[in-house]
């Protein structure tokens, strides 16, 4: 019950920009830490150590909390399905997607590369119409993984609380995983984490990419490019997405001033056109479909034929 309403709330309203969230709560806490810790000797340990703090203190919390609401089973199923809603991102995530290419169209390269700047890491100020298009499209696909079948798969796994604790490592690794000065040693567990976290979910995803949309050459491009990826994870979606829309993703960009060489994906350099946006929400939309689908099937196995399963 839970994760169908979470999942129909989702579907409806996305994640209203103006309403709290528990990101903003976990982003503040991970801000906080690393302002206190992230100096001087010995910050590898730091890091590891706050991430794990954060990590066993947010399951601990989701678990305490819903454990203690069971004595008042509605309350517990509305809880977690606002926990559930909040922990998934499809509706939002096509919804920055399609702006972007709204944008583009309407507005111009310059007003394009502002609004993809909203949603991606990149250096987007020199980027041409279609490698602003492509670079929405990478971000379609890498984020279904992260944002929606990563969070269902550890609500599988382990429930409301693992859903949670999922994205306290996601949000651990967006904010501190990267490889500059300041997060090189502090954030190295947090991204180590967050491989680890995505590497079943991602080759989920693309699975299921290529199952909805039947695509032999998405099955051929994601055991070609997929482990070729300097991502563990980013690459099997991505080449599932590429296959399935027969183009080229990846190559050269700026991240944070310095130019970083990605292998292609792909070997079709052709232009997408506005119209494939509808394509790519098409598939993102079924893929998560089938996965509720899939997630509520073990659910009902093992415990409403608890002898059975």
């Amino acid at each position: 019950m839970p994760l169908l309403l979470g999942y129909t709330a989702d579907l409806i309203l996305g994640d209203p920009r103006n309403w709290p969230h528990p990101i903003r709560g976990y982003g503040y806490l991970i801000h906080t830490g690393t302002r206190w810790i992230n100096r001087g000797k010995g910050r590898f340990l730091k890091g590891a150590l706050l991430t794990i703090f954060l990590c066993v203190g947010v399951y601990t919390l989701f678990y305490v909390l819903l454990q203690w609401l069971w004595q008042w089973p509605w309350s517990y199923y509305l809880v977690s399905a606002v926990i559930v809603f909040f922990a998934l991102a499809n509706k939002s995530l096509l919804r920055e997607g399609q702006e972007v290419f709204n944008i583009l169209e309407t507005e111009g390269v310059e007003a394009g590369r502002r609004r993809l700047a909203w949603i991606v890491g990149r250096d987007t100020s020199q980027l041409s119409p279609d490698q602003i298009r492509v670079a929405v499209m990478e971000s379609m696909s890498e984020n279904l993984s992260d944002g929606v079948i990563a969070p269902l798969f550890f609500y599988a796994v382990l429930g409301v609380p693992g859903m949670m604790l999922y994205k306290m490592i996601n949000t651990l690794d967006s904010m501190i995983g990267y490889r500059n000065e300041q997060y090189l040693y502090f954030g190295r567990f947090a991204a180590r984490l967050d491989d680890v976290a995505n590497y079943v979910p991602a080759r989920i995803t693309a699975l299921l990419m290529i199952l909805v949309a039947r695509s032999a050459r998405a099955w051929a491009f994601v055991k070609k490019y997929g482990p070729a990826h300097a991502s563990p994870n980013a690459g099997y979606p991505e080449a599932a997405l590429a296959g399935i829309l027969d183009c080229r993703f990846g190559g050269p960009n700026t991240y944070h001033g310095k130019l970083v060489e990605k292998p292609y994906i792909g070997e079709n350099p052709r232009s997408i056109t506005h119209e494939e946006f509808k394509t790519v929400s098409c598939i993102n939309h079924t893929v998560t479909l089938l996965m509720i689908v899939l997630v509520s099937a073990v659910y009902i196995l093992l415990f409403a034929y608890p002898g059975k399963g």
